[in-house]
């Protein structure tokens, strides 16, 4: 049986896909133009945690993360997310931001893996 998030998670949701961070908003382009065929969403509920960018096809989640991340505080989002099925890939927002290419060049390979 198909476990939904909490209803709170979809009002969230929207409101994050609203007020887009500035990595946010490059990393949604540079999806939309390198991986149509993937058909990323942003700010996707899972369980009860948001994703920034996920493909169930691909059953991919990007995670942008900033200087409140780390890999011991994100622990449990990955763990909830990766019982899910999904592979998670992280990029830090300067990355996205300075080097798009190279993020796309990352996420090539690991969706060609798929």
């Amino acid at each position: 049986m198909k476990k939904h998030p909490p209803a709170i998670s979809a009002k969230r949701a929207r409101n994050l896909r609203r007020n887009p961070t500035d990595a946010e908003q490059r990393m949604w382009r540079l999806l939309k133009e390198n991986f149509p065929e993937a058909r990323f969403r942003r700010q996707v509920p899972i369980r009860q945690y948001i994703a920034d960018f996920a493909s169930h096809q691909a059953k991919v989640v990007i995670e942008l993360d900033g200087g409140q991340h780390s890999p011991q505080s994100d622990a449990p989002r990955s763990a909830v997310i990766e019982a899910e099925g999904y592979r998670i890939i992280r990029f830090w927002n300067n990355a996205v931001l300075e080097n798009g290419d190279g993020c796309m060049a990352s996420l090539t390979q690991v969706l060609t893996r798929t």
